[in-house]
């Protein structure tokens, strides 16, 4: 008899732990970023403002971006370690079609695409035909591609009338209508606030409304199961890489006529932004899975930390403890519920 009453006591530490992990899993991150937003705003006037926030958009343009691509790859059960390199390609190669070869400004703006392209085929072609794992291939391919924008500049940034190892001066200047894309204003806001907006929305469209959303998710849960139904999951994930490669060069390009420079190892800093901002999207409403608006937050989140840590003068050097304590805190939470869930059914 006291065995069955033991039995019907209902287990209210551990509904309360799961409730508990079920909140941090669908709110956490509104929580936190509600929390810092308070805290910064109560120890400082000048972080609460618009022209503060509007500064904090314009800082996370980049980073989400890069983001974006990252995102695009774990939808497909992938994973891209190469995009802060191809970002920094990119921006290398943008700032020298203008300030080396004096070329116009379409082909300026084509040409990094391309080679993000190219980065992405390359990536795609190792893991999809070849057989490399993601985290393999792509980590090789960080390197390679760190390599050959350093061989191409030779080791040096590329900025406006640079002195050239040949001999004399660069011939060519950024032109004030590329440096509008990272610098203009419009509406109010920076332009680099309006791409990412618009590629954040366009993201969320493709993911969320789109059959081939739907094929690349399907991909991504079970590539057994999307190949019995027809789906043709080396082209979804050849597919995915690519559009990788192209927000790694679109982040490049923005980078550099944001600073009016094309610096080497620009993207190099930015990969671990990237990452963290994806996975703390992960646990945005609870999405558990990767998500472009999910991706866009967790962005907002880490860029406002550190710019409210930036505004406290907080050494620079520990902006990466910051960066990789939230990366663990978001993974630890959906990795737990996961585990949860998974040991329900």
């Amino acid at each position: 008899m006291q065995a069955v009453e033991k039995k019907s006591l209902p287990k209210t530490g551990s509904s309360a732990k799961e409730k508990a992990i079920q909140f941090l899993f669908k709110y956490g991150a509104i929580a936190l970023l509600a929390f810092i937003i308070l805290y910064f705003s109560t120890i400082s006037d000048a972080f609460f403002t618009y022209g503060n926030f509007t500064d904090i958009l314009r800082s996370i343009s980049i980073v989400t971006l890069l983001a974006l691509g990252v995102t695009f790859t774990l939808v497909v059960d992938g994973f891209d370690l190469s995009v802060g390199s191809t970002m920094s390609l990119s921006t290398v190669v943008t700032a020298s079609l203008m300030v080396w070869y004096e070329m116009p400004l379409w082909l300026v703006l084509l040409l990094p695409l391309l080679v993000g392209v190219l980065v992405g085929v390359i990536n795609s072609f190792l893991i999809v035909v070849v057989g490399i794992p993601d985290l393999l291939a792509t980590l090789s391919m960080m390197y390679i591609v760190a390599g050959l924008h350093r061989t191409y500049t030779e080791g040096y940034s590329i900025y406006n009338n640079m002195p050239l190892t040949s001999g004399g001066t660069a011939p060519g200047q950024l032109s004030d209508a590329f440096l509008w894309i990272g610098q203009g204003q419009m509406l109010g806001l920076p332009v680099p606030v309006w791409i990412m907006l618009v590629l954040v929305l366009a993201s969320y469209i493709v993911l969320n409304h789109t059959r081939w959303g739907r094929i690349l998710y399907m991909t991504g849960g079970n590539a057994e199961a999307a190949t019995l139904s027809g789906v043709n999951v080396k082209k979804v994930k050849f597919t995915a890489y690519v559009v990788s490669g192209v927000f790694a060069s679109m982040a490049g390009i923005l980078f550099t006529a944001r600073v009016g420079s094309g610096q080497i190892d620009a993207g190099a800093p930015l990969l671990m932004e990237a990452v963290a901002a994806v996975f703390v999207g992960y646990s945005v409403l609870g999405a558990g899975k990767p998500n472009a608006l999910g991706t866009f937050f967790g962005a907002a989140v880490i860029g406002i930390l550190l710019n409210g840590l930036t505004i406290l003068n907080l050494p620079y050097y520990a902006f990466d403890i910051i960066k990789g304590g939230v990366l663990v805190a978001a993974l630890a939470v959906t990795y737990i519920y996961a585990k949860n869930k998974f040991a329900k059914t």
